[in-house]
């Protein structure tokens, strides 16, 4: 139980100003930039698995870019080292940008099935791959499938993130604690209320099959934002390029966002952004 815990709150108090600019809300939009990773990952390397990740690469990422560029929205952008290998003109396009690139695993592994050295060694090579592309370190990390082996901290810790955003402890950023101890690292959390994949995932082999038309997600989402908007806190959402990229589904996307920005006092920002506000020193 006490391994990896919620510390502190870290959203200001009420009464105080939380957000710059006197704003009431903060939005941190986020993609995963899985493209084919899950399935090589696992061997399934047919070309109709193949073809499906490749969409995220090839057509959602440019227009997820084209949105954000539209709203004047900067996002954050979480890859797997082995996309960025792919395709070495992705992330340092998300960085030209202005958006955030963070880790996102090397392959996006298992993470629980690797020992300490292991995972230690795969996601410092992330970090190398990352930086040698775009010349800027990451300062945050999104775990594969947001989940935590006994070691996952320890490995955050070790190679200096400032924040993570993989686990579901609060609705507002909050300190890891490891062990009943203080780390200094925000907790950006996420839900899967909030991330496309639950909604619109598609695989013709199992029962996983899209249940929710792209219009009505969109209203979950705008409840998610207006009740995040009168407590004056944080609404995050997490997609997939490959999932979210469709024609439909950014229709919806973009009509969340116009209907966001009839919001005079919202601030946009990306999850380091979120994370060097409510915790100053991280970074420092």
């Amino acid at each position: 139980m006490e391994n990896v815990r919620a510390g502190a709150n870290l959203l200001p108090a009420a009464g105080q100003t939380r957000w710059p600019g006197g704003a009431r809300v903060a939005v941190a939009l986020s993609f995963d930039s899985d493209h084919e990773t899950p399935s090589l990952r696992d061997g399934e390397v047919s070309p109709g698995r193949m073809a499906q990740g490749e969409y995220g690469a090839r057509v959602g990422v440019p227009r997820i870019l084209d949105l954000l560029t539209k709203h004047g929205i900067s996002a954050s952008f979480f890859i797997p080292a082995v996309c960025a290998l792919l395709r070495p003109d992705e992330a340092p396009r998300y960085i030209a940008d202005g958006h955030e690139v963070a880790v996102h695993g090397w392959i996006h592994e298992r993470n629980t099935h690797l020992s300490f050295d292991n995972e230690l060694d795969l996601l410092g090579r992330a970090i190398a791959v990352l930086e040698g592309q775009t010349g800027v370190r990451p300062v945050g990390i999104r775990t594969p499938s947001w989940d935590f082996s006994d070691s996952t901290l320890d490995v955050i810790q070790e190679l200096g993130f400032g924040y993570d955003s993989s686990l579901m402890a609060d609705d507002e950023p909050y300190e890891l604690l490891h062990r009943g101890s203080q780390t200094g690292i925000v907790e950006i959390p996420v839900e899967w209320i909030r991330d496309d994949a639950p909604y619109l995932m598609m695989d013709r082999f199992s029962g996983l099959r899209p249940y929710m038309a792209p219009r009505e997600l969109g209203r979950i989402w705008r409840d998610e934002f207006d009740t995040s908007y009168a407590e004056g806190g944080t609404f995050e959402l997490t997609m997939h390029p490959h999932i979210i990229g469709h024609r439909s589904r950014m229709s919806m996307l973009d009509e969340l966002l116009t209907y966001i920005r009839t919001f005079p006092d919202v601030w946009f920002t990306t999850h380091a952004g979120l994370a060097a506000h409510v915790s100053p020193n991280i970074f420092s």
